[in-house]
């Protein structure tokens, strides 16, 4: 009697997770302000958004090449660039990753409540009321989070859907009723030297969030085939709609207006089909932030988890909860996150300014580990020479190089006192690992 095909484990991510995951991480809040800021370049930023496309693609080949060979490899960037470099390259990227993601998550709940403010108006008047939602609003996404993968995954699927109606609706219905007379090549005729790389500064910040489905491959469905497709699939998808949604915008209203427009969608929503749209688009965007904060909080748990059970982050970060959630490290970030809101909420310059120092580090930091990985990715290769012929190394030196060189043009399109900030804080956490170093010297 043959046996019964195999099921797959209850709790798993599958494909469909993965890449609601991956375009709910990198489409957050930016994808709704994008086009105010890119109309100054008008047609010229389209030249930006297929050069960073490009790229982006490249490192989402990357990820899935890694997925393919490393597929139980939970951690992503840290988890391929510990396998391709070693120890103490693995924890730079880990200390730094980790901060970054945190950091950010502060961010992106500063913007949900900004949006939250379109409805709810004391949210723009009362530091109190503001912090209080924030601080719940993260907590909550923890929760969701703390209640396993399938918890995460089903609130990335619904809010993705969510996200990509309005923002669909509008790219659709801007291109039916696009007026060629609004899109202007170069309107403020800046040399294309500089027009060019300055989309690009822009929009490379909107594919962020690429490798998001290769972070929890230890509760993936078959993690050799869901990754890939999930982090290539998700990257196309959002680098579709982020095209057609310019062009669309840029039809819809003169380069001036949307230039000067805080809420871009939301005010070509409302000239399209009145008031309503206008909020309707309005909760788009808060539930596009609480989408993205959900699956950000799902990798700032497992990144220190993957450290740890390599030894290079303490031991206490591999405790897991019930559902099998890596729990000690979800619950220190979020505390992590609430000191950070708390320092923003609190009023006075000097909260500010910490927030604001914090959030330059987290951008800095989420830049390094795409250069790594796409170096890791040969560096895995070399180590398994023997199992790969002539021919299989053509593909992924051209992604390789292609992604190394989009990765380093993000780092340098951040800016001098980005990458400063960046440096110093990979060189804080040597004693950190040298901590970790001592005890695992100790302990044997």
């Amino acid at each position: 009697m043959s046996k019964a095909p195999p099921t797959a484990k209850k709790g798993k991510l599958g494909i469909w997770m993965c890449t609601a995951l991956v375009v709910g991480n990198m489409i957050g809040s930016g994808v709704f302000l994008l086009p105010a800021s890119l109309a100054q370049y008008g047609g010229a930023s389209l030249i930006g958004w297929g050069i960073t496309s490009m790229g982006a693609i490249c490192l989402a080949l990357v990820f899935a090449k890694l997925a393919t060979l490393l597929p139980h490899k939970s951690g992503g960037p840290y988890a391929y660039i510990h396998e391709g470099f070693g120890d103490f390259a693995g924890f730079l990227i880990a200390w730094g990753y980790w901060i970054a993601l945190w950091a950010g998550n502060a961010a992106l709940t500063v913007a949900g409540v900004s949006y939250l403010g379109v409805f709810f108006p004391v949210l723009n008047h009362s530091n109190f009321a503001a912090g209080a939602t924030a601080i719940g609003l993260i907590w909550l996404v923890t929760w969701i989070n703390s209640r396993g993968p399938q918890s995460s995954g089903r609130v990335a699927v619904v809010t993705t859907l969510i996200k990509l109606l309005p923002l669909g609706a509008v790219t659709v219905a801007g291109l039916l009723y696009l007026n060629p007379e609004f899109i202007h090549f170069n309107p403020q005729h800046k040399p294309l030297g500089e027009a060019i790389p300055a989309t690009m500064a822009l929009t490379l910040w909107a594919f962020l969030g690429l490798e998001s489905a290769s972070v929890p491959a230890g509760d993936v469905e078959n993690p050799q085939r869901t990754i890939p497709r999930a982090t290539v699939f998700g990257t196309l998808i959002a680098a579709s709609l982020y095209i057609a949604s310019t062009i669309a915008l840029q039809g819809l209203m003169p380069a001036d207006k949307l230039a000067a427009s805080s809420a871009p969608f939301a005010d070509a929503a409302g000239q399209l089909w009145g008031q309503w749209a206008y909020y309707a688009v309005g909760l788009g965007a808060v539930i596009s932030c609480f989408g993205a904060l959900n699956g950000w909080c799902l990798m700032q748990g497992h990144i220190p988890a993957a450290a740890a059970r390599d030894k290079l982050f303490p031991a206490f970060f591999t405790r897991e909860n019930s559902a099998g959630v890596p729990i000690v490290g979800l619950l220190l970030s979020t505390a992590l996150v609430t000191v950070l809101l708390a320092c923003k909420y609190a009023g006075g310059d000097s909260g500010v300014q910490i927030f604001g120092f914090v959030i330059l580090l987290a951008t800095a930091t989420t830049l390094l580990p795409y250069a790594f990985c796409a170096m890791a990715l040969l560096a895995v290769m070399l180590q398994r020479h023997r199992q790969f012929k002539r021919s299989d190394w053509m593909a992924p030196l051209a992604f390789s190089f292609g992604g190394f060189v989009f990765a380093m043009w993000t780092i340098y399109g951040s800016g001098a006192e980005v990458v400063m900030w960046g440096v110093l804080l990979l060189l804080a956490g040597l004693p950190v690992y040298l901590w970790q170093l001592r005890e695992n010297l100790i302990k044997g």
